[in-house]
Parts: structure tokens; sequence; C-alpha cells
């Protein structure tokens, strides 16, 4: 690899101008140290740096890049669009076109309203939530995250499950105060919450599957707890899926695994995928709930650039070209890296536990399997930092800390998971301390 000179004297100049050198904190390394990348250019399955560095990509921009980076036929359709202007702060046919699409994929979503990031989606979901319900409580659980809002910004104090504390400074406790936090995958400490709160809870929101911990499936036993307790009294459900929405099936996580099991939300938030990698996201659901919003309702949400026409046919293009060939190779591949980087670790007795929600995928550095926050903290983060900077050395790009989701896409191909396979040797023996 060429050395990261550009990188790193741009990433010095940025921290006089922008905190940390970053807009948005993970990209800053500060969880596996060193400088970060300054990408250039993007095409498929890799990414080049300003110096020149090519990568095979498994973070894809944080997985809205399903399709690869710079697909054709999305590059070409923003083009058009953009070319006739890239907002006009008025409707146009193409939002209309991607609420359709994704009111014809979901079927509990029958309208849609669009919005440019998942903090917003969740923040107009929780308005509505508590509008329709006239209670104020949110309940949240341990490592879920839904996006930097005030409310949801919060860390679980000492009880089983407990009224929030904000774990921000600028976040007054008086905007904490209705959350409250309990520990994922704990089906017992959310009925003794609902005993205890059941006619002040408004809502009930958890990721579909959580990723922003490390990839850890909800139980089959906590999903079905989650929704019989808030139907039986009275909340809603909002499902987050603003990860897995889009990207592990072509109705997202509700598709592949809630619906199935009869599992219904009342909301659904939406990202990543739907914006095809322009700021675009969504909150989705029950008519009757969604039409509280104004112009038809009392619920106040509005944004100038919500819904703007290049997002949305980025996003539109994204999920046109998303059919049951990509879905399957999105699993094949997601399965196949899986398993080569198991391997890798396991030869060199490296304990590691690897997990999967759908074709997202993490790999923690611990022997135990992972059901929640906790057991996720637990792992070896010394021992992730070292693997993922060899993995970098040797030219493979994955998420620069240890409780985030690897994403596949449907340009990567076996030469990429050769790559992969190799630098996986160096990879493996660093994690391990040799």
């Amino acid at each position: 690899m060429t050395p990261r000179n550009e990188s790193e004297r741009w990433h010095e100049r940025a921290q006089s101008s922008i905190p940390g050198g970053v807009s948005s904190p993970v990209r800053a390394f500060s969880a596996v140290g060193g400088t970060p990348m300054y990408m250039k250019s993007g095409a498929g399955s890799r990414v080049t740096d300003i110096d020149g560095n090519s990568y095979v990509d498994f973070i894809g921009s944080w997985g809205p890049m399903i399709m690869g980076h710079a697909h054709p036929e999305v590059v070409h359709r923003v083009t058009e669009v953009a070319a006739d202007s890239s907002s006009f702060g008025a409707p146009h046919q193409h939002e209309v076109l991607l609420a359709e699409e994704i009111i014809r994929r979901v079927a509990p979503v029958e309208r849609v309203r669009f919005v440019s990031s998942g903090t917003e989606a969740v923040m107009t979901a929780l308005r509505l939530a508590r509008a329709a319900t006239g209670r104020n409580l949110i309940v949240k659980f341990a490592g879920c995250y839904h996006g930097h809002m005030d409310s949801l910004l919060v860390q679980a104090g000492s009880g089983v499950a407990t009224l929030a504390m904000a774990n921000s400074p600028g976040v007054p406790p008086g905007h904490v105060e209705d959350t409250i936090v309990v520990p994922y995958n704990d089906p017992v400490a959310l009925r003794h919450v609902f005993d205890e709160h059941s006619d002040r809870i408004a809502a009930v929101i958890t990721e579909s599957s959580a990723a922003n911990m490390g990839v850890v499936p909800p139980t089959t036993e906590f999903a079905d707890a989650l929704f019989h307790l808030a139907g039986k009294h009275g909340a809603l459900v909002i499902l987050d899926e603003v990860m897995t929405g889009f990207r592990v099936s072509s109705a997202g996580w509700w598709g592949l695994v809630d619906g199935p099991a009869g599992r219904v939300p009342d909301l659904l938030t939406f990202g990543k995928v739907i914006g095809g990698g322009f700021p675009l996201a969504a909150v989705g659901g029950r008519k009757d709930v969604m039409e509280l919003l104004a112009p038809t309702g009392p619920v106040y949400q509005a944004g100038t650039l919500s819904g703007n026409p290049v997002a949305s046919i980025a996003g539109l293009t994204t999920l046109q070209l998303c059919q049951r060939d990509v879905y399957d190779h999105l699993d094949s591949y997601a399965h196949q890296a899986g398993e080569i980087v198991s391997e890798a670790l396991t030869k060199e007795g490296v304990a590691h536990r690897l997990q999967r929600a759908g074709n997202l995928f993490s790999v923690f550095f611990t022997a135990d399997e992972v059901h929640n926050f906790d057991d996720s903290k637990a792992q070896d983060t010394k021992a992730f930092a070292r693997f993922f900077h060899s993995l970098l050395d040797h030219g493979v790009s994955i998420p620069p800390s240890a409780f985030e989701a690897w994403f596949v896409s449907a340009a990567h191909n076996q030469d990429d998971l050769q790559i992969l396979s190799d630098a996986l040797v160096p990879a493996a023996r660093a994690a391990a301390g040799h």
C-alpha cells in the first residue's frame, strides 16, 4: 500500500475547520486509532483513497450502496434529474413513485412521509405515536441506536429497566425523563416495564435487528413479547428499519422475519437504501396514524429538502434494481465472507463469534454468544483494532469499530473474496497478537 500521506495532511487540515476533522464521529478512527482514509472515488465493490490506494469495501457508506458504488443506472438517472434542478421545495413525481414502491413492498405501510435523515424519521415517528395515544413514555432498548435526537440519546441507569439518563452533554434531563431503557432481548424486563407503566407508554421502539452494537438479532421470545405487550396495552410498535430496510430482503426485516411470524408494526422508519447514497429517509405505517401529520392532521412536520428529486430518483432507481437475484447475491456473498473471516480467526485460535441478521453480519471478538449490549461491550476491542488495521494495510476496508455491521453489495465478486482471504492471513495473526 502507498503511505497515506495525503489523507494525513487533509485530516490535519480538516481539524482546523471541522470538529475532530469529521462530520460523523465513527469516521475519525477514535475506536481503532490512526488516521482515517480520505476517499476520492468508488466503483462497484472498490473504493480508492486520495493517495491512490484501492480497497475492497465492506462498509458501503454504512449500507446504502447496495448495488455498489457509482452504479451506471443510478448515476445516469441522478444526472438526468439533477439537470432539471436538484430541489424545488414543491411536489414532484419521483417522490410519489418512491412512496408507491415502498408501500408495494411493505404491507404494513399505507402512507409514507419523507425526511432527510434517519434521526428525523424516528423523531417524527415518536411524535406521531404520542399524538395517536395521548401518552408520553417511550420504551427503547440498550444498545439500539435510533439517531441523535435528545430523547433517545440515552443510557440505562442501574436497574434492570429504568428511566433513562442522558449520555451526552447538552441533553437536558427533562428531554429524557419520558424514555425508559430496557435490556435488549430481555422479555422479562419488558413485562416488568409494562406492569408498572402500561397506561403511560406511547410506543416501544426497536431496531428490527440490532446492528449498532454489532449484529444481534432478536430472539423469537423477545420479539413475540414486544409485539404482544404493546398491542395488549395500547402502545404502538415502531420498527426501526434504517439499517435493514430493503437490504435483508425486498421488504426488509419485516418481510424476512416479522411478517411471516405474524408481527405487524404500527410505524416503520427507513433510510440508507431508500436514498441510494443520498440523504433521504422516511417514516411509514398505518393510514390512521400517518394521516395525523399535517396538512391532513394536527401533528406538525416539515422539511424543505425532504423527498427532493435527486435523492428520490436515486432511491427509486436503487430499489427498482434490487430484485430477487440481487438479494440472492447479497445472501451468498455475505455468507461466504463471514465464513472466510471465521475460518481464518479459528485457525489462529482467536476467540470470536460470527453473528448474522439476513445478509448483515458482525464478528465479535469474544468466545460467548452476544445477546445484548453488555455482551457486546465485553469483547476484546484491542484485538479488533489490530485486526482492522492489518486488513486495511492489505486492501480491505471494514467498519472502524467493533460495534458495527459489515455490508456486501451486488458488485462484490469472487476476486474480492480472494483479496479478503489473502488479507486475513496476517490480520488473524495480528488479532491473535502474533
